[in-house]
């Protein structure tokens, strides 16, 4: 039954395409995000429907869809530098199988980057692009908040729509996820147009907030606990009352202290003492090899380079004697180990020359979105209002998944790779409107240069002009 509500829900948005092809678009992000075809149990799964879909949005744009406004911007280069030079490392890959898998993803994420944003050209597809985005990930953050709720969590326990751990549904990567969308969430409670702002809007967005507050503490990912901590310290720049704001965020957390499992503390505690757990150890000696793996390598290793790790280090063990604990220490050998940081992803697999494409392309989104937020945050039009802030939340977003993606390995996730997308979408469409208002102006300075006799020569010009026009 399952299997049949996401194929007809599938099927029915592909024929509402024909009239409307960006709606392949944002079924293509729905499919990537929140992957039914691993959800369900028979039909689906033989599908493939995330392709069905890439070649409706991708098709429907080039045959279908106007193009007016689409641009290739520097970021977009970046992306694709960024994809070729991947190829090109896989070439000589440490490993060409386990490459290659991490390959077939990788291309398709920074290809649909790339894509995104000759199709997000006005108001209306940013804002259903950005909600897209928000219902898919609240799909999953909503139905997990429940479950949390309701008793389930705990470290690598937590399952949510599928049986594996990778991915969105990963726990960390959902944690980073969910509290970087959480700006962008509450922007639309004020400037929405494709759902009103309304007090239902507010009370689900409040709803959704809650819930991916959630989910740092019920998967007891670390990462979560330090993009909450990002979260609120960017908050306090569009705050105007801080002290109050300080406040009450201190308030919260006490009162939710004592609702807390003992296992969510013991996690924590290993943020302040990274040596007493075996985890977080390892990925300071995993980081020490990657820099040196680079200075060897200076152009990467390919995808998954870090399977040629390895390395000893000393770990304290902990053991209770009665009253008194007891601390041996150990080595510990170990190979094969993961990144656990995208900084070092990066470098360990595409080189110097790929961690300074990945930073660059990071760095301008949020240099630009800080542009276009103190150029538009003094609007008068309301009709313009909406940009500030929604600029505001993409670099909130960015800012935050650097934080998480400091010790973790998501340097190609596609959720953020479609932030992206939508902030080099917003940055488009900005320019096309500082461009009129500028022309506009000009217009407006050269009129009040012309002399009297030579505006009613224009005015008999322009009137000539348009009875032309009327005729024709």
């Amino acid at each position: 039954m399952l299997d049949l509500a996401f194929i007809a829900f599938i099927a029915y948005v592909l024929l509402l395409g024909l009239r409307r092809p960006f709606l392949w678009v944002l079924l293509y992000v729905y499919i990537d995000i929140l992957a039914p075809q691993r959800i369900g149990y028979s039909i689906i799964t033989e599908l493939q429907v995330s392709l069905i879909a890439f070649a409706a949005a991708f098709g429907g744009w080039l045959l279908l869809d106007r193009k007016e406004g689409s641009s290739f911007s520097l970021r977009q280069f970046l992306l694709l530098g960024l994809l070729i030079y991947c190829w090109w490392t896989l070439q000589g890959s440490e490993f060409p199988e386990s490459a290659a898998t991490k390959w077939d993803w990788v291309w398709k994420a920074l290809l649909f980057a790339i894509f995104l944003p000759l199709t997000v050209t006005t108001r209306a597809r940013i804002e259903a692009l950005a909600l897209t985005l928000i219902l898919s990930i609240a799909t999953i953050v909503i139905g997990t908040g429940l479950k949390i709720v309701s008793g389930g969590g705990g470290y690598g326990n937590l399952k949510f729509f599928v049986q594996d751990n990778s991915g969105i549904y990963e726990s960390s990567t959902l944690a980073t996820v969910a509290i970087a969308l959480i700006p962008m969430a509450a922007w639309f409670t004020r400037y929405g147009t494709i759902f009103r702002p309304h007090w239902t809007v507010s009370l689900f967005v409040a709803g959704l907030v809650f819930a991916s507050l959630l989910i740092p503490v019920g998967t007891e990912a670390r990462t979560g606990l330090l993009c909450i901590a990002a979260l609120a310290i960017l908050l306090l720049r569009y705050t105007k009352r801080r002290l109050t704001f300080v406040a009450a965020a201190g308030v919260l957390g006490l009162t939710a202290l004592p609702f807390l499992p003992a296992s969510y503390y013991e996690r924590m505690a290993t943020i302040t003492e990274p040596g007493g757990d075996e985890s977080a150890s390892t990925r300071v000696a995993v980081w020490k090899w990657t820099f040196e793996y680079a200075n060897r390598n200076p152009f990467g290793g390919g995808f998954d380079s870090y399977r040629a790790n390895s390395f000893t280090y000393v770990l304290p063990v902990r053991q209770e004697v009665g009253n008194t604990t007891a601390v041996e220490y150990r080595e510990v050998t170990d190979e094969a180990r993961a990144f656990h940081s995208s900084i070092f992803e990066v470098l360990g697999e595409q080189g110097y020359p790929g961690i300074i494409i990945w930073l660059l392309l990071h760095g301008l989104g949020v240099l630009q979105m800080e542009r276009i937020y103190r150029r538009w945050k003094a609007a008068p039009d309301e009709a313009e209002a909406w940009i500030s802030p929604l600029a505001a939340s993409l670099q909130m977003a960015s800012l935050i998944y650097l934080v998480g993606a400091l010790f973790q390995g998501i340097a190609y996730q596609p959720v953020m790779l479609m932030i992206i997308g939508l902030q080099i979408g917003l940055n488009s469409y900005v320019k096309r409107l500082e461009s009129v208002s500028g022309s506009k102006s000009q217009d407006k300075t050269a009129e009040r240069e012309l002399s009297p006799s030579e505006k009613r020569v224009r005015r008999l010009q322009e009137a000539a002009k348009s009875r032309g026009a009327v005729t024709a």
